[in-house]
């Protein structure tokens, strides 16, 4: 049973590692609220097809749900939590920097 919780988290991590995922991920939380397939489409310039095997990635993961309203499809963000898992990697990534920067002056400085 355990194995089985960690190879679930490896494939819900797997989900979010793709530039185009995370990018459809930030998109999502801009609004807060639903978004049209077709309004993701224009905002992250790819096409329909590479963009629904992207979003049924994150679908079968179960980070994002999608609605059908009329003829568009709705998505957002299902669990919140998952902005936040972005976030704190963006603090992470901060830290790199800062870091770097740190030993780039100490090498300049001696």
């Amino acid at each position: 049973m355990e194995e089985q919780i960690v190879s679930m988290k490896s494939d819900f991590f797997k989900a979010l590692a793709h530039p185009t995922r995370v990018r459809i991920i930030e998109r999502l939380a801009k609004n807060g609220e639903e978004v049209c397939v077709c309004e993701l489409i224009e905002d992250l310039g790819v096409e329909q097809s590479n963009l629904s095997q992207h979003l049924s990635i994150l679908r079968k993961q179960q980070i994002i749900t999608s609605t059908k309203v009329g003829l568009k499809v709705m998505c957002r963000v299902k669990y919140p939590e998952v902005l936040t898992i972005l976030e704190e990697v963006h603090k992470i990534l901060a830290q790199h920097f800062q870091e770097g920067e740190a030993l780039m002056r100490h090498l300049v400085d001696h």
